[in-house]
């Protein structure tokens, strides 16, 4: 059978509705058969979750005393930035540039202290309060959760 014919025959099954055609001419035997589903079962597939290594951060929870009041710091607890959203710390806009700010900066409102990075979208985070950075709450590159805190000013 000339390939000429047999490919004009493959683009007629693939341009039609039909699954499957039987050509004879002679002694020569042709069959076209389209497979549109796979026909033989596809093995389900088991993901296996591992647990993910959260580092332990000693924050306090509303729950519980805050642990500044024994201290004297009973002012800390208002002049603490949380975090705003659920992604990952980063104190500097690049790994090679110099932090947003360190502790003993001076920052005003608006000022931008660091950045979260959430679902590939790289969000400042600006103060919301005036004063002296006194506490780093949160290692660079590390994960944080909504109302986390991140900063203590002072």
């Amino acid at each position: 059978m000339d390939l000429r014919k047999l490919k004009t025959l493959i683009d007629l099954v693939e341009a039609s509705d039909i699954s499957e055609l039987e050509l004879t001419e002679g002694e020569e035997r042709v069959k076209i058969t389209r497979q549109s589903t796979p026909q033989t079962p596809i093995a389900p597939v088991n993901y296996i979750q591992q647990p993910i290594e959260t580092p332990n951060l000693q924050t306090p929870t509303k729950a519980e005393p805050p642990s500044e009041a024994k201290d004297g710091n009973a002012d800390e607890d208002r002049n603490v930035i949380t975090s705003p959203m659920v992604g990952t710390f980063y104190r500097a806009a690049s790994p090679d540039s110099a932090p947003f700010i360190d502790i003993g900066s001076t920052v005003k409102k608006g000022e931008t202290l660091c950045i979260i990075e959430a679902m590939k979208i790289l969000n400042e985070i600006e103060s919301d309060k005036e004063g002296t950075i006194s506490k780093i709450l949160i290692e660079n590159g590390q994960p944080v959760e909504f109302g986390q805190p991140l900063f203590v000013i002072s």
